[in-house]
């Protein structure tokens, strides 16, 4: 008498399969947006109703409500301003300039400072702003967070 074996052929299941590939895409994208560095001092930005991410390399250049230009978070002096300017674009031509004012910055300081991006040969400039939010009558609202 002959006994008949079944042949059995490996099958791979997909289902367990694409969870995986779905865990590690996630993991990957979170552990990409950790790695964003913001490279500016904290200030209370104004709002605007258009708004767009600005991607690539930037020079941040933030204005603080005293009037005080930083450069990547490092104060530097007006007269000095122009020539730090100057040999960041020479150095990364493409990069953009991206201005953060204060809310109670000085016009005079920012007007001053996109000058001198100008002057340095900067061909993408762009300003930092928040969005304006929607407040809804019931929320009070803090003083500082308030829409002018």
């Amino acid at each position: 008498m002959k006994v008949q074996l079944k042949q059995h052929s490996a099958r791979i299941e997909l289902i367990p399969l694409i969870d995986i590939i779905f865990l590690l895409l996630v993991f990957f994208i979170y552990s990409m947006l950790s790695m964003v560095v913001y490279r500016g001092i904290p200030i209370v930005l104004p709002t605007a109703d258009s708004i767009e991410a600005e991607k690539g390399q930037v020079l941040n250049i933030t204005i603080d409500e005293a009037g005080n230009v930083f450069l990547d978070e490092e104060l530097t002096p007006n007269n000095k301003l122009l020539p730090r300017l100057k040999s960041e674009q020479s150095a990364f031509p493409e990069k953009t300039a991206v201005i953060s004012g204060h809310r109670e910055s000085p016009y005079r300081a920012f007007v001053d400072v996109l000058d001198k991006v100008r002057l340095a040969g900067f061909q993408r400039v762009s300003m930092e702003a928040e969005p304006k939010r929607l407040e809804s009558p019931s929320m009070p609202v803090a003083r500082d967070q308030r829409q002018d």
